[in-house]
């Protein structure tokens, strides 16, 4: 917004997800990846519409509610959401993704706005014949950035719907593929900074709760 005064903070969303697995191993350009860029944008596309429904759920009075996530309220995830689609789309939009995102004033309605965000980065991967990525100094493939994004989104769809006391789960389908993605980009690495140990548990269980239990949440 013009006139706006920014600062920049690191960021945590997708791209330091891939971030993180970039220091435990490498990913690049030549990593084999079954789903073409479109598969990931697909996927992501499914990602998103899971979230839309959680966030049906946010009321004004549930912003203070604390959520899985340690030490974020509801509004403090629904900003960090918030610049995790910012990314997603600067990446590919302009095929970078910088480390540090510039915020400003926060938006009046950070519902409506990460639903105006969510359309418009749909829009924009799956119009995209983009390859590849950049992450600081790293190039990736399109497709595992989307794929990562849609863990991440997906993830904390899952969340918004915890912190307001309702019981959602991923759909069966969406959360068999994730979990396969999530066990390639989520590494002792990554834990426990940015995701708690894994919550045990049986492999019978349904797919959405073996995803939220993978990184970190109590079903």
């Amino acid at each position: 917004m013009a006139g706006t005064r920014l600062r920049h903070r690191n960021r945590s969303g997708p791209c330091r997800l891939v971030q993180g697995r970039l220091v435990s191993g490498p990913i690049g350009v030549s990593t084999c990846v079954t789903s073409p860029l479109i598969g990931g944008a697909e996927l992501l596309e499914r990602a998103v519409g899971y979230t839309l429904g959680s966030l049906l759920l946010v009321k004004p009075e549930v912003l203070g509610h604390p959520t899985p996530c340690r030490a974020w309220d509801l509004k403090a995830l629904l900003r960090h959401m918030n610049d995790s689609l910012a990314a997603l789309h600067e990446a590919v939009d302009s095929g970078h993704v910088g480390l540090e995102a510039a915020t400003g004033d926060p938006a009046a309605d950070l519902v409506a706005q990460l639903k105006d965000r969510a359309c418009h980065l749909i829009g924009a991967w799956t119009a995209s014949t983009r390859s590849t990525v950049s992450i600081a100094d790293r190039q990736l493939t399109g497709a595992i950035v989307s794929c990562a994004g849609a863990v991440e989104i997906t993830t904390h769809g899952w969340d918004v719907a915890r912190a307001c006391g309702v019981d959602r789960p991923v759909p069966d389908d969406l959360a068999e593929e994730l979990l396969q993605l999530a066990e390639l980009f989520v590494t002792d690495h990554d834990r426990p900074d940015r995701f708690a140990a894994p919550v045990p548990m049986s492999c019978l269980a349904r797919p959405g709760d073996r995803l939220v239990a993978f990184l970190g949440r109590i079903p």
